[in-house]
């Protein structure tokens, strides 16, 4: 039998599959021509200098770790998804940088709180949704599939529209009685 120690001692880190964690003393961010995110990386075990234009901020864990491991990434010549690296802390970067960086999240996440939950009706395989927010009410539509929705804490919802918006609901239980039957008569996993 393994102990604690032997099992995490056996597993690969993050750095042995390829994760290049990112630290303001090798990594600067800022933006250039037309306002487009740039990340320069300034260290020589990963091949000199190198300059990545076009570069967008994407949540690792977005609902567990919202403000913490952000990756960076770019689209290469052929129009793939790369990731440049990743960024544990964001709060060690300087601030300027740490604004663009939430400025990236930001048009990368649509998230709305909802406040209230009006109606729910289902048709042709999606749900459409008439909720509160706490931008004004707004309306949705989401694909009835157990993948479309994910647990935000112990009691919370986060809900994926067809557009990947997120629409999150903090605590199902604190919603009005109505609100919440509207809700879970689709969405009770």
């Amino acid at each position: 039998m393994c102990t604690a120690l032997e099992i995490n001692s056996k597993r690969t880190s993050l750095e042995d599959v390829g994760v290049r964690f990112l630290d303001p003393e090798t990594t600067r961010i800022f933006t250039a021509t037309h306002g487009l995110l740039h990340v320069e990386i300034r260290a020589p075990k990963w091949e000199g200098e190198r300059l990545y234009r076009g570069v967008f901020a994407v949540m690792a864990f977005p609902i567990s770790r919202p403000d913490r491991f952000i990756s960076l990434r770019y689209f290469d010549l052929e129009g793939k998804d790369k990731e440049i690296g990743m960024i544990e802390n964001p709060a060690e970067f300087p601030p300027e940088e740490q604004e663009l960086t939430r400025l990236s999240l930001a048009r990368h996440y649509f998230e709305q709180k909802i406040t209230r939950v009006h109606s729910v009706e289902f048709k042709y395989g999606l749900l459409s949704l008439m909720v509160e927010t706490e931008n004004g009410p707004r309306e949705f539509q989401m694909r009835w599939r157990y993948d479309r929705t994910q647990d935000f804490g112990e009691k919370g919802k986060v809900l994926l529209d067809v557009y990947e918006n997120r629409y999150i609901v903090p605590n199902v239980s604190a919603l009005p009685k109505i609100d919440q039957e509207a809700l879970t008569r689709f969405i009770y996993w």
